[in-house]
């Protein structure tokens, strides 16, 4: 390095925050990397075995906690060079430098932010599973539960609060594969790319990515090194989880208010006023509803910071970027768990949305639909007659009020009066009614929610496997590293 670096103001703005934030996420998966490259090198016969052990037990004595709490002075230019000066220092300079054959920093540094961002996106896919398991047994107690669907915000059909909860399911259910997508798409070893055009060392890419848990290579070695698809697509998948999160949220912000009253929060959830004793906010939802926007806005500032950006090494991906990802996915979820918690323990006030699934005239799309079968007229003029029905009763709801007033239309609106029998209209006015014959697929009736809970339960027990699965991947690779080492040079690890 040149006389007189770093600039102060350089070191306090960049250099220091970097190193750390590597310290913070990275150093694992750093010296993971250091492992796992030696023990390629050295069955490749690139390293010498004499080389590789002095080199193991350098790495093996580094001591971790050191160096997790190493303050930048300013000596090295980032945290992957202070790491080099001690592992130097623990083995040797000439062999810690031939760790350094066929690779570069550009492969390592892309190579360590994978390792922690899949950690990350399986973390979030865990706690999406668990608000859907939430859902799913709130969802099976409240199958018959009447409540009034709204469009536009205004009172629309009845349906069933489990209708309503399945509807956040199964985008729970999209947000996982696109997650599960993304794990799959960052899941891939740059290691071997060095700086972006491999090797002429005769490296074996396939054995690094083995012994680091990759499921595959990011093969050209380009692309591994100037792509950022992994993170624009890691982003994107948590931006629509926490865009959904917030529209379900707000919902149920809505229905905790005294003019809906439709959902309470135990006490365990809520706060009160520091002036008005009756108050129970409901904040652990306004939290939700912010931290899910923060993870949203830190999704945007990922995609902003990677737009328009050069096709190469850069460093507006690397350093600076990636803990924006960290804390996007960690804010994510936080989300995502507080409002597991929260709804596992509220209380849903049943008689209230029963009373609203039966007022504001929420049945009358069925009444129409009545007169369709029954007096084998169109529904355009079907929909004509109630809706003059409607308009005469001037806001004031009764089902018997709303069936005498058709009766009393039909002649002038058919040309005859209604065949149809009154007790019939009077059961198309029943919400009840409503949600029992709406048992296609998809729809509120027992039958048909009972169907779809089922179909997700099952997508929830493949997601826990695929959950188990990585899982074990990612806590099973260490292993092989073991296994090399003792197969290639008969030394059992040691790590501090």
């Amino acid at each position: 390095m040149s006389e007189g670096f770093p600039a102060p103001i350089y070191a306090e703005t960049v250099l220091g925050v970097n190193f750390s934030d590597a310290q913070r996420y990275f150093l694992d998966a750093l010296l993971d990397i250091h492992y796992a490259h030696l023990l390629m090198l050295t069955r490749q016969r690139i390293v010498p075995e004499d080389v590789a052990r002095r080199c193991l037990e350098g790495l093996d004595n580094l001591d971790r906690q050191a160096l997790a709490s190493a303050r930048y002075d300013g000596r090295y230019e980032d945290f992957f060079f202070h790491v080099e000066e001690e592992l130097e220092r623990a083995c040797g300079a000439d062999n810690a430098g031939r760790l350094h054959t066929a690779r570069s920093r550009n492969d390592i540094g892309i190579t360590q932010y994978r390792m922690r961002l899949r950690r990350e996106i399986l973390e979030l896919v865990r706690e999406l599973d668990a608000v859907r398991a939430t859902l799913l047994a709130l969802a099976r107690r409240h199958i018959h539960t009447l409540m009034p669907g709204y469009t536009h915000t205004q009172p629309a059909q009845p349906t069933t609060l489990a209708h309503y909860l399945l509807a956040a399911i199964e985008f729970l259910g999209r947000d996982t594969t696109r997650c599960q997508a993304a794990f799959a798409t960052v899941n891939r070893s740059p290691m071997g790319a060095c700086a972006i055009t491999t090797t002429g060392f005769p490296i074996d890419r396939q054995l690094t990515a083995e012994l680091l848990g990759f499921e595959g290579l990011q093969l050209n070695a380009y692309g591994a090194i100037a792509a950022t698809d992994y993170l624009a697509e890691t982003g994107g998948a948590a931006a629509a989880a926490m865009l959904n999160l917030g529209k379900l949220t707000q919902d149920l912000l809505l229905w905790c208010t005294a003019e809906f009253g439709f959902l309470r929060l135990s006490d365990r959830w809520v706060q009160i006023s520091s002036i008005m004793p009756q108050k129970r906010n409901p904040v652990a939802l306004e939290h939700t509803r912010s931290l899910a926007g923060r993870a949203f806005a830190e999704a945007q500032a990922l995609l902003g910071a990677l737009h328009n950006t050069p096709f190469g090494d850069i460093v507006d991906s690397e350093d600076d970027l990636q803990p924006v990802a960290m804390t996007m996915l960690a804010d994510a979820r936080r989300a995502l768990r507080l409002f597991a918690g929260l709804m596992a323990e509220c209380e849903v006030n049943t008689e209230r949305m029963a009373e609203r699934a039966h007022s504001d005239f929420l049945t009358v799309t069925e009444l129409a639909d009545t007169l369709v079968r029954g007096e084998g007229v169109s529904f355009r003029q079907a929909h004509h007659l109630v809706s003059e029905a409607v308009r005469r009763l001037r806001g004031i709801y009764s089902e018997t009020g709303m069936v005498d007033c058709v009766i009393e239309l039909a002649p002038e609106a058919l040309g005859r009066p209604l065949r149809v029998s009154r007790e019939a209209l009077l059961e198309a006015m029943d919400p009840a009614h409503f949600v029992s014959i709406r048992r296609i697929a998809g729809g509120p009736a027992p039958e048909a929610v009972e169907a779809a809970l089922a179909e997700a339960e099952q997508r929830a027990a493949a997601d826990a496997r695929w959950i188990r699965e990585k899982s074990a991947l990612l806590a099973r690779y260490p292993e092989r590293v073991r296994d090399l080492r003792q197969s290639l040079l008969g030394t059992p690890a040691n790590r501090r």
